[in-house]
């Protein structure tokens, strides 16, 4: 049998010219962003004039256009786009690299407009602008000296001066690739910006001053980034109107500089309230809300701690942070930067602290993670009237890892799901009862008489008698290898 023929370069070339150019020609005729990218192609030849003109043409209509496109449209109008950027970025910019980041910056400059006749910031045509703006640096730097002179209005424009800024993110790349006159001329401009607003105390409540200052003020950071300025830096920061200064930012910053005891000093400042979040996973362990800026600070003041030499308070907040959230990642870094032979002591140190831990599912899910299962184990058995099936992702798991070495924790577990779920009529979740109850008859082979829970021949019982009209339930389990009948009898 004859192999399918492979999309690739080699075989279409195979084809030849004259029935590539019919499939293209085909295609092309029902496909508009592909006909503009041949139209480019073909006037590549006659030099980048002709294609800045097919360019030029699209960029006009854009900068003039103000109709809605409805939602229908908006799938082929953001091809166009993209095939339009794709020419800019690919034929223009091969030809002429200073002509490629012109009309990229005009086309960049359509974004407001484009946008508010669309999907706003969030749908297909802004993923095309984003794409453009991700293009900008490595085009920037190409622009000539006459153009130097507009670029720093024209970056204004588009960072400070859209409603969408859709160049936000590519802002740092950008301003790094600008000539410094540029940059220094775009500082003038954002300084000049920001003065023009006058001061803003704490009483002030006019929210869109404050959040135009702010964006402002952030845009000149990036500039003093740049610039390896860490003091303007930390001065634009300690001036955002109606905010307390970003003190892992600031020492992020400080560190890199080697000012080390600055940043230390920095990230022990006492803090204001921040937000905190609360983990779907952490809810599971029962841990309470995180503090994500507290976090970022510990992470920091490890790293400066290391740097200046003070490792042993390096590694008391390691520990420290492990004792807190019971994370099997944080002990493994603890232990890799422990002196060797430090480490196993560190080790026995923190399952102790696990088994005596009064979260009891955060230390569970620690060590079946880690994995030491003989311990996991015996915090089971130990806290055995604990268990909760609604911590579901946590029990199940474990009862699984526990299956096959410790049938006491396993059946411990599996009986607090069952237990949970037929408690409170979750039919839906049945098929995981049934499947649980499956398990339980497995272990029940390998039961001890000295096992300090009731056996399994009366727990069964005492399923049946609580639950016996959960006929849902036991008819999946009698399907999943337990005859109905036995169950009647064990009641």
């Amino acid at each position: 049998m004859a192999r399918s023929s492979t999309l690739n370069k080699e075989s279409l070339v195979k084809l030849g010219a004259e029935r590539l150019a019919d499939l293209l020609l085909d295609e092309a005729e029902g496909n508009g962003p592909l006909k503009k990218l041949v139209m480019a192609a073909l006037a590549a030849a006659r030099g980048p004039d002709a294609i800045a003109a097919i360019v030029d043409k699209r960029l006009a209509g854009l900068e003039r256009a103000s109709g809605a496109i409805g939602w229908e449209r908006v799938k082929s109008f953001s091809d166009d786009l993209a095939a339009v950027l794709k020419i800019i970025t690919g034929d223009i910019a091969k030809a002429d690299a200073e002509m490629a980041a012109d009309r990229l910056l005009r086309f960049l400059a359509t974004a407001d407009r484009t946008l508010s006749r669309t999907d706003g910031s969030d749908g297909e045509a802004a993923h095309v602008y984003h794409a453009a703006a991700a293009a900008l640096p490595a085009l920037v730097g190409k622009l000539s000296q006459a153009q130097n002179a507009s670029l720093a209005d024209r970056l204004y424009a588009l960072a400070a001066g859209s409603r969408y800024r859709v160049v936000l993110e590519s802002m740092p790349e950008i301003i790094g690739q600008s000539p410094g006159s540029v940059v220094d001329a775009l500082d003038t401009r954002l300084a000049s910006a920001v003065s023009s607003l006058g001061p803003i105390d704490e009483s002030d409540r006019d929210w869109n001053k404050r959040m135009r200052v702010r964006h402002l003020i952030e845009l000149r950071q990036h500039i003093a980034d740049s610039r390896g300025d860490v003091d303007a830096f930390i001065a634009l920061e300690t001036s955002l109107p109606g905010l307390r200064p970003d003190a892992a930012d600031i020492a992020e910053r400080l560190a890199r500089a080697g000012r080390h005891r600055e940043a230390l000093d920095w990230l022990r400042r006492p803090t204001g309230s921040t937000i905190r979040m609360l983990r779907v996973e952490d809810i599971e362990a029962g841990l309470p809300p995180r503090d994500p800026a507290a976090e970022r600070r510990a992470r920091l003041e490890i790293d400066v701690l290391e740097a200046m030499g003070e490792r042993s308070e390096a590694r008391a907040l390691r520990r420290k942070s492990f004792e807190t959230t019971l994370d099997a990642e944080i002990l493994r870094d603890h232990l890799a930067h422990l002196p060797d032979f430090e480490d196993v002591d560190a080790l026995d140190a923190a399952f102790a602290h696990a088994l005596a831990s009064p979260l009891s599912y955060a230390a569970l899910r620690f060590l079946v993670a880690w994995p030491r299962l003989d311990l996991a184990g015996s915090l089971v058995v130990e806290r055995r009237a604990q268990w909760d099936g609604r911590r579901y992702e946590i029990l199940a798991q474990a009862a699984e890892a526990l299956d096959s070495a410790h049938p006491l924790a396993a059946t411990i577990l599996y009986r607090a799901l069952i237990d949970s779920i037929l408690a409170r009529g979750q039919s839906l979740a049945y098929p995981h009862a049934a499947r649980y109850y499956s398990k339980l008859d497995s272990l029940a082979a390998r039961e001890d008489p000295n096992w300090p829970i009731e056996p399994a021949q009366t727990y069964r019982a005492g399923l049946k008698s609580r639950h016996g009209r959960k006929h849902g339930f036991w008819g999946l389990a009698e399907a999943t290898g337990r005859p109905g009948k036995a169950l009647g009898d064990d009641a």
